[in-house]
């Protein structure tokens, strides 16, 4: 039974709880003291399908990430919000697609104040969770309103609001807003490129020490890696240990930098890069354990989108995207398909794969459902509650799944079921170019059938239509808008 199911979760949500149900016709009360459940929400940036050791990577090790796996669930089918990051975190934090959210794209906007734009985590505060905000800010993109995140539902901040200073791992400051209190904190040595403080690990360390403060729980801590978008930049500890693996031969040396640092190991810094996130990862988990309060802390990691080709690096140097097609600001599925696993000792089945088909906006009903937190009737997502518990027969399904993208003339993409349909040129093309594939059948989508099913790709551009609401931020506007 779905109630019995719930017992477990039942006992998370509640200090003291009393179920009452019949046992042998005689009505019984039993009543047991438990905790909320801390949930930790980490996202990389950037990060590829295929960067994982647990899904094929084969070169970059990522052992932390690996056990994560293989002691919690790994998703096959789960799905970023965008192909480029702003939107995606939108779509995550507000629990609906990018056909209707307000952050459809990069650039200089953010979210609007409440009652506008309600994100999940301030339903979590309603239901008495602390929550914070550590790294890479989702609220916007290219912004330096670190004031927004209290308004917002984040009791505690510390990192980047603008997204383009995140490509700096040493940045002159980063933000701290302490329930509504704002400072910015200077690091006067760093040059962007090089300096004394890498951001990297002045997030971790104040992830750590958030998890120290609120251990008593409970908490929701969105842990937002800037690792491992461009610039490439890595600690030398992390690059030593790649050198003799890959050989790489240096690039000639440069007096200036572009944009993104200009890297004389690309590959070996990346990989150096990927690794000291995985690092970081295990430590968040073990300071779970060290605190005795693993058990009773959901851990969930994915990628913001797919894997890039900037900053000098190339998504193909590590097969990044394994055997999808595609990458970042692609709406193939090596563009938007992400690694997510799922790591809650004693309640997640370990060892456990499910091939689900999920995506971001299902993790506020998820987050909302387990933390006893008020539902989102607006949302597009389905809560994965009976998925992480192994009850995968009582699993509600998407009927489909669906991204806008502006960027390059604009494309959109739905996939219901093993059918997906991707059209190009939306933002100026009333009839755009379209390309139809067979997920099952063609998992690297490289066969187009879209003239072999001309009344699928009807179907498909229909539901499209229901799908998409106009979007409130004049930028974002389709060609028959």
């Amino acid at each position: 039974m779905r109630e019995n199911l719930k017992l477990k979760i039942a006992g998370m949500l509640y200090r003291q709880a009393f179920l009452v149900w019949p046992l042998f016709g005689v009505i019984t009360c039993v009543s047991f003291a438990a905790e909320k459940p801390n949930v930790i929400y980490i996202l990389a940036d950037d990060l590829g399908y295929g960067d994982l050791g647990c899904y094929g990577q084969r070169v970059i090790e990522t052992p932390h990430l690996d056990n994560m796996a293989a002691e919690g669930m790994r998703f096959t089918q789960h799905y970023s919000g965008s192909t480029v990051c702003a939107p995606s975190r939108s779509c995550l934090l507000e629990g609906k697609h990018s056909g209707n959210t307000y952050v459809r794209g990069n650039g200089h906007l953010q979210m609007r104040e409440n009652p506008l734009d309600l994100i999940f985590p301030e339903a979590l505060q309603r239901a008495g969770y602390h929550t914070a905000l550590i790294g890479k800010s989702g609220l916007g993109c290219n912004t330096n309103d670190a004031s927004l995140l209290s308004k917002k539902g984040f009791n505690y901040f510390f990192g980047f609001t603008a997204h383009v200073k995140a490509h700096w791992y040493f940045p002159s400051y980063l933000w701290r807003n302490n329930n509504g209190k704002v400072n910015k904190i200077k690091f006067p040595n760093n040059t962007l490129h090089t300096g004394e403080h890498y951001s990297s690990e002045i997030v971790i360390n104040e992830a750590l020490n958030y998890i120290e403060r609120q251990k008593q729980g409970p908490f929701f801590l969105h842990l937002s890696f800037q690792i491992p978008h461009a610039s490439l930049r890595a600690k030398e500890e992390w690059k030593a240990k790649y050198r003799p693996i890959l050989k790489e031969k240096p690039l000639p040396a440069k007096e200036k930098h572009p944009h993104y640092s200009y890297e004389r190991e690309p590959k070996t810094t990346y990989a150096a890069m990927v690794s000291y996130m995985d690092h970081n990862v295990g430590r968040v988990i073990a300071k779970l354990r060290e605190l005795g309060i693993d058990n009773n802390t959901l851990v969930m990691f994915a990628s913001d989108n797919g894997p890039m080709k900037e900053g000098g690096h190339s998504r193909d140097s590590f097969h990044s995207n394994s055997f999808l097609r595609g990458g970042k600001r692609d709406l193939y599925e090596g563009g938007v398909r992400t690694p997510m696993i799922a790591w809650w000792p004693g309640t997640i089945p370990a060892g456990s794969v499910t091939d689900h088909i999920s995506a971001f906006w299902d993790i506020s009903p998820t987050v909302r459902e387990l933390t006893g937190a008020e539902a989102q009737l607006d949302s597009d997502g389905i809560s994965m509650v009976p998925t992480l518990l192994g009850q995968h027969h009582k699993q509600q399904q998407h009927d489909y799944l669906y991204w806008e993208f502006y960027e390059r003339g604009g494309k959109r993409a739905i996939r219901q079921g093993d059918w997906k349909l991707i059209q190009y040129e939306t933002n100026r093309d009333l009839n755009p170019r379209t390309e139809l594939f067979n997920l099952l059948e063609d998992i690297s989508e490289k066969n187009d059938l879209a003239g072999r099913y001309p009344e699928k790709v009807s179907d498909l551009k229909m539901l499209m239509k229901q799908a998409h609401s106009p979007a409130a931020h004049p930028k974002f506007k389709l060609a028959d808008e």
